[in-house]
């Protein structure tokens, strides 16, 4: 017999492999921060003896979901500028509230408190954009969270850099810190094309190749961006980001609301990604991406919540049943986005998009132990036919019993194990009465 420091038996379990196996009544056994084995209860107790036994009968086994977009600190900026337009909202709310209140203690407490909801939803792995990105993974490092994270890149100050090469040489230092962590991992992103001048793009691009992270930027969000780009750069933003050679299998866009088919052609053909953020989209009145044409062109795309100032939570279930029902009712075709595509693009195909499914992302001896557990002993969860279905359409955050990172049990029965959250959240109101001031100015 060998030990396992964990097994969970008796579950419906997915396993979002090739095959979109799920196995009615299966377990899984974890050993240090790796899944050992997966089969039937029976075939695990005999090759295994559980040092930690769960039970997941009348449950569903997932691997952890992928946030593929957000930015983790504005949970101290939730709801402080809605139904407004993007540029509007950017330009005269959320830039000014940044500027003037976003420091260490900002990011790290509102990255500790995103850690939180994401847990208790049955997120593992999420990618962010923000600024202090060192505090965000010190947060993510110790709630036990994996993550890709960089520090956003302007043309203009930040409350932590004062120019591009500032923003550069401290994106770098984030690469150099963090390159042996078990759970954090860094890209290089640049806000925007419109927020970017094409030096500082290109400067991001060449520090991306030297480390061999990834590169990724928020692209054609609004309908005026398109324009704007054009004005500015002279030219599609496509053809300008193949022009100084963006366009590879390591580079990834959050929103492409406004991709057309050139575009898509374009990423395709270079193996580019896409975040989808239907919820976000959907607030800030920003349009419906092209969604199914590009995963018609063979496109891997991944699913974000974005931030809390623009959705208002991060909560990955709703997330995606409202990309499979938004398509559903943009493109008048209720077969398109079917339940099973959409939790790929928060499972395994999330992971494709930020790189990281060689980790995580599906359920195989030899994968990251990155687990969540639903339970399904609920009215609105009564009964079960498709588990795909009951996971996108009926499932909410608030039902995930139990979840896993890198083998280390962080939830459990609904209790969180690696964060003080009642500490986080009086940090955050504090914080929030400190905004609320400067807002009033």
């Amino acid at each position: 017999m060998k030990d396992a420091d964990v097994v969970l038996s008796g579950a419906h379990v997915l396993l979002l492999d090739d095959k979109d196996t799920i196995l009615e009544r299966g377990a899984v056994a974890v050993v240090g921060d790796s899944i050992a084995a997966v089969g039937t209860p029976e075939e695990i107790d005999r090759e295994y003896t559980a040092r930690k036994r769960i039970d997941g009968v009348n449950c569903l086994l997932l691997p952890g979901l992928v946030n593929s977009h957000t930015h983790a600190a504005m949970t101290c900026f939730r709801g402080i500028a809605d139904d407004l337009d993007l540029m509007d909202w950017l330009s005269n709310y959320i830039f000014p509230a940044e500027a003037r209140n976003v420091d260490p203690e900002l990011a790290y407490w509102g990255s500790l408190l995103a850690c939180a909801e994401m847990i208790l939803s049955g997120t593992t792995t999420f990618c962010d954009m923000y600024i202090f990105e060192n505090e965000t993974a010190r947060a993510a490092h110790e709630a036990g969270m994996r993550c890709l994270l960089g520090e956003v890149l302007f043309d203009f100050p930040s409350p932590n850099v004062k120019t591009p090469g500032e923003g550069l040489r401290y994106t770098e230092m984030l690469i150099q810190k963090w390159a042996d962590d078990p759970l954090v991992n860094v890209v290089v992103e640049p806000h925007a094309l419109y927020t970017c001048s094409p030096t500082l793009l290109k400067d991001a691009k060449a520090l991306a190749d030297a480390y061999g992270v990834p590169v990724a930027t928020h692209y054609l969000e609004n309908m005026t961006e398109p324009g704007i780009v054009q004005e500015k750069l002279g030219r599609r933003a496509s053809a300008f980001l193949q022009e100084i050679g963006y366009l590879d299998e390591r580079f990834f866009v959050f929103h492409g609301v406004y991709m057309d088919d050139e575009d898509i052609r374009l990423f395709a053909d270079h193996g580019c990604k896409v975040v989808h953020n239907p919820e976000s989209n959907m607030k800030l009145a920003s349009g419906v991406a092209p969604v199914s044409r590009m995963l018609e062109a063979g496109i891997k795309v991944g699913l974000g919540t974005d931030g809390c100032a623009s959705n208002n939570n991060l909560d990955m279930f709703q997330e995606m049943d409202t990309a499979a029902k938004l398509e559903k009712s943009a493109r008048l075709d209720p077969t398109v986005m079917s339940a099973r595509t959409v939790l790929r693009m928060a499972t395994c195909n999330g992971a494709k998009v930020l790189g990281l499914d060689h980790l995580v992302g599906s359920i195989r001896p030899g994968m990251k132990a990155d687990l969540a557990l639903v339970k399904l002993d609920k009215p609105h969860l009564t009964p079960m036919y498709s588990e795909y279905s009951h996971l996108v359409y009926a499932v909410n955050g608030s039902d995930v019993d139990t979840v896993l990172i890198n083998g280390r049990l962080v939830m459990e029965n609904r209790k969180l194990l690696t964060i003080d959250v009642n500490e986080a959240m009086e940090r955050v109101l504090r914080i929030a009465e400190r905004v609320k001031r400067s807002m009033a100015k």
